[in-house]
């Protein structure tokens, strides 16, 4: 599945990136004969792709593991050529290099394969374009502005979340996308997967089977970015192998301190890891109106209050304890529905063992998350969660984020994206990064 890709490697890194020169041979691909699999698709059909982000969940969404649904990974699939792998963790990387090499051999029959590259730096993943697209798990200040670039130069993006840090760079991807024609998932997986339970209690929700919806509690705060004035000079020895400045990238500069995992401590106000996942199953299911004004009280905890009359609390509902892991409880004026991965239960209990109709609302249909990405790339369709999708809910949990670091309530206006009048929390909307970060 090549496309011709009109960036270069050399004006890629001189204009986007100000840049790193260095050569970048293109491998081999592996050819089907070569798999002695009769079921393999040809060369040119298969997707090519880079891993950028080698933790817990890049390596688990390249070899198989928790989160990512497919047995072995998308190495292991006959639609997907992996050609590069990258991180700024030099063991990560080699780990990652040296296992596809020998998963290729092993398929191949061949004693040895280099056709999968490891790289410390992104932009040379981003460079090549015998790459269709790209898997990115990163540090939570990436995110934005390496799927940015990723579209800037030619690729699809599957991004973990969260997919942005501040309402600003999100909007920017969106833009992106939309003039790059670029596709985008956002790891927003409960659409997908866990047996459908969510996109049930979504299209039960929206037939108003617990009758006119009227809360919503989801059971995290939100969360944002705050960025504290950093005066400490406290350093520890950086890890050999360990590319520390480019692993801050636009965040401003602090010494290595031993942390550095998915974001620097004291960063973030709430919690913009976990509530992704709960505040995108909400939103799909509240559907509320993109352009009206939205009221975030706080009170200790956030409390939206949207056009359509519909109250969300960032916390649990009293006495359920269905809705923790990864959901929430939808409460109507004739019941109500609590959903996370493990289960999904209503009250009266009767309102489950009515099935949705074929004449009822129904909603995006997908039963593989991964399997969404690759379809739509081939496709050109919007996936299960794209860019839009993706903002709507990234800017429900920085909005309230804010409302959090203020201790105040405040006005959303969701068409400007900006809250009207208030210019100490719309200094929250956007930080200043590095200058050789940019755009």
């Amino acid at each position: 599945m090549h496309k011709k890709n009109s960036i270069t490697r050399r004006g890629f890194l001189a204009k986007v990136t100000s840049g790193i020169t260095a050569a970048v041979v293109l491998p081999n691909i592996i050819t089907s004969p070569a798999l002695g699999n009769k079921g393999s698709l040809p060369t040119n059909d298969r997707i090519t792709m880079g891993f950028i982000g080698l933790g817990g969940q890049g390596s688990g969404h390249l070899l198989g593991g928790a989160w990512t649904y497919v047995p072995g990974g998308y190495i292991a699939r006959e639609d997907v050529q992996v050609l590069a792998v990258c991180d700024v963790r030099k063991e990560r990387r080699d780990r990652a290099h040296q296992r596809c090499n020998q998963i290729y051999a092993e398929k191949s029959g061949q004693t040895a394969y280099n056709g999968v590259r490891a790289y410390n730096d992104f932009r040379e993943v981003l460079a090549r374009p015998d790459i269709d697209a790209v898997l990115l798990a990163l540090p939570y200040h990436w995110a934005a502005p390496m799927a940015t670039m990723a579209v800037r130069s030619g690729k699809d993006v599957y991004c973990e979340k969260p997919i942005a840090i501040t309402v600003h760079e999100a909007r920017n991807l969106v833009e992106v996308c939309k003039r790059y024609g670029r596709i985008y998932q956002a790891g927003t997986q409960q659409r997908s997967e866990y047996g459908g339970k969510f996109r049930l209690a979504c299209e039960l929700v929206r037939n108003e089977r617990i009758g006119k919806l009227k809360e919503v509690y989801a059971y995290r705060q939100p969360g944002a970015f705050f960025p504290p004035a950093w005066t400490s000079d406290q350093s520890q020895p950086l890890p050999d192998g360990f590319d520390w400045d480019l692993w801050l990238g636009p965040l401003p500069w602090r010494p290595y301190s031993g942390s550095a995992g998915h974001a620097l401590p004291g960063f973030f106000v709430g919690d913009v890891n976990w509530s992704p996942h709960h505040y995108d199953i909400i939103m799909w299911t509240i559907n509320p109106d993109p352009c009206a004004p939205v009221e975030i009280q706080y009170d200790g905890e956030v409390h939206y209050h949207f056009s359509n009359g519909v109250v969300l609390h960032s916390t649990a509902y009293p006495g359920e304890r269905v809705g923790g892991e990864g959901g929430a409880c939808f409460v109507g004026t004739e019941g109500r529905i609590a959903v996370d991965r493990s289960n999904i239960v209503s009250c009266p209990a009767g309102i489950l063992n009515e099935p949705v109709r074929h004449d009822d609302t129904r909603v995006y249909y997908t039963n593989s998350h991964s399997g969404n990405f690759l379809d739509c790339i081939r496709t050109r369709q919007p996936t299960i969660c794209e860019p839009g999708t993706a903002l709507r809910t990234i800017n429900t949990i920085l909005t309230g984020g804010i409302a959090i670091a203020l201790k105040r309530t405040l006005k959303w206006d969701p068409l400007k994206m900006e809250f009207p009048g208030e210019q100490e929390a719309n200094r929250l909307l956007s930080y200043t990064p590095r200058p050789q970060w940019r755009f």
